[in-house]
C-alpha cells in the first residue's frame, strides 16, 4: 500500500507542473497582448506629432512613432513589431489626407525598419546586439523605403492626388534645390531622410530601451 501511494504522487506532481506551466504561459500571453495594446496606442499617439524637416518636401513628416515598434520587436520580437506597426496605421487609416497611401508607405517603412531589426535582434541578445540590430534596421530602412517610393508610392501618390510626378519634383525643389528629377529626389530627399530618422530613433530608443527591457521581463539586458 505504501508503495502504491508513493508511485501515485509522481503523476499528481506531473499534473501541478503542466498546470502551473500552463498558468504561465496564460499570464506570459496575456501580458504581451496588454504590452502590445500599449505600444499600439503610444505609436498612435506619436503618429500625430510629426514635424517637418528643414530641405525636405511637405510630405516628408518626422514623427517618433517608431520607437514603440522598435521596443515591440525587441520585446517580443518582428511579429509583433508588424503587428503594432498594421494596427497603427489601420487606426490612423480613418483620418488619411492621402487615401491610405501614405498609412500603407508608413507601414512599408515601420516592417523595414523594427521589423529588419528586431530579427537581427533574435540571435544577438545583448546591449552591442541591439545598436547593431538598430543600425542594421537603419540600413535596410534607407535602401528599401527610397526603393519603394521610387518604383510604386511616388506613382501611387501622383495618380490618385490627381499630380504628376514632376510637380512633385517641383513641390521638393523649392525647398532643396539639389532636386530636378525624380531620380535626386530619392537621392537628396528620400534617402537622407530615412537615414536620419532611423539613426535618431534609434538613438532615443538605445537610451529607454533597457530600463523598459528590465521593467518587461524582470531582468538586465546583458
Amino acid at each position: 500500500m505504501i508503495k502504491n501511494n508513493a508511485s501515485s504522487t509522481v503523476p499528481n506532481k506531473l499534473k501541478g507542473a503542466s498546470v502551473m506551466s500552463r498558468r504561465e504561459e496564460i499570464k506570459s500571453r496575456t501580458s504581451r497582448v496588454a504590452i502590445g495594446a500599449l505600444l499600439t496606442a503610444m505609436a498612435t499617439v506619436l503618429m500625430y506629432l510629426e514635424v517637418p524637416l528643414p530641405f525636405m518636401p511637405v510630405f516628408l513628416k518626422y514623427d517618433f512613432s517608431e520607437i514603440p515598434v522598435l521596443i515591440g520587436a525587441f520585446a517580443f520580437g518582428p511579429l509583433t513589431a508588424i503587428v503594432i506597426e498594421l494596427l497603427k496605421n489601420l487606426i490612423l487609416l480613418t483620418k488619411s489626407s492621402t487615401l491610405g497611401i501614405g498609412q500603407l508607405a508608413n507601414f512599408v517603412a515601420g516592417v523595414a525598419f523594427a521589423g529588419s531589426a528586431g530579427l537581427m535582434f533574435r540571435y544577438m541578445k545583448s546591449r552591442k546586439g541591439a545598436i547593431i540590430s538598430m543600425l542594421f534596421g537603419t540600413l535596410v530602412l534607407s535602401v528599401t523605403t527610397p526603393l519603394m517610393n521610387y518604383f510604386v508610392f511616388l506613382e501611387l501618390y501622383a495618380h490618385f492626388m490627381g499630380l504628376t510626378t514632376d510637380k512633385i519634383v517641383g513641390m521638393t525643389q523649392s525647398v532643396n534645390r539639389l532636386v530636378t528629377d525624380k531620380t535626386s529626389l530619392i537621392i537628396f530627399a528620400f534617402v537622407p531622410f530615412n537615414l536620419f530618422k532611423g539613426l535618431t530613433i534609434s538613438l532615443i530608443t538605445s537610451g529607454i530601451y533597457l530600463p523598459v527591457f528590465k521593467a518587461i521581463h524582470g531582468k538586465n539586458c546583458k
